[in-house]
């Protein structure tokens, strides 16, 4: 529910149709999310929106700084070398070759952008630009591998970790 809801203000009805479950307990998970703070009610009482300022301030609250480069939110060991490998004083040091390893990268860098923000080309270019120079490439991959979705010059995230 808070995956599509990151993608686009819905009402109840639309969220249970995509999700293929009753409304009624769309409506009880819905209640339960506005009431938790994750989830707002528009000024429609239809419409409902991802709260991503409550996610990002309770993010700060319970977990660490997150500084570019480190391998915070590393699954395991190994993902952690990958990190730690490729990203040297918070800079990408060479987009990697083999898939696997660059899944990796794209997931980290992923994180730098806001789930349900939209963000012109420049932007996103700005953003990854401070971690390699060849930040098209690294657009094209993390649009290409579906931790970004672009129409129209705007892209948004669609894939990858959740930081909270």
């Amino acid at each position: 529910m808070a995956g599509l809801l990151a993608r686009a203000d819905r009402t109840a009805s639309e969220l249970a149709a995509e999700l293929d479950l009753p409304l009624d307990r769309v409506r009880r998970h819905l209640r339960r999310l506005t009431g938790a703070g994750v989830v707002t009610a528009l000024p429609d009482r239809r419409t409902y929106r991802l709260a991503t300022d409550a996610l990002r301030r309770a993010a700060q609250e319970v977990g660490p700084p997150r500084e570019p480069g480190l391998a915070l939110g590393a699954v395991d060991e190994g993902e952690e070398s990958v990190l730690r490998r490729y990203f040297v004083g918070g800079r990408l040091r060479e987009i990697p070759a083999r898939r696997s390893k660059r899944l990796v990268v794209l997931s980290r860098l992923a994180l730098e952008f806001e789930v349900g923000v939209r963000y012109p080309e420049r932007e996103v270019d700005a953003v990854l630009h401070r971690f390699h120079a060849d930040h098209a490439s690294l657009r094209r991959f993390l649009v290409d591998e579906g931790f970004l979705s672009r129409e129209g010059g705007v892209y948004w995230r669609t894939g990858g970790p959740v930081d909270l």
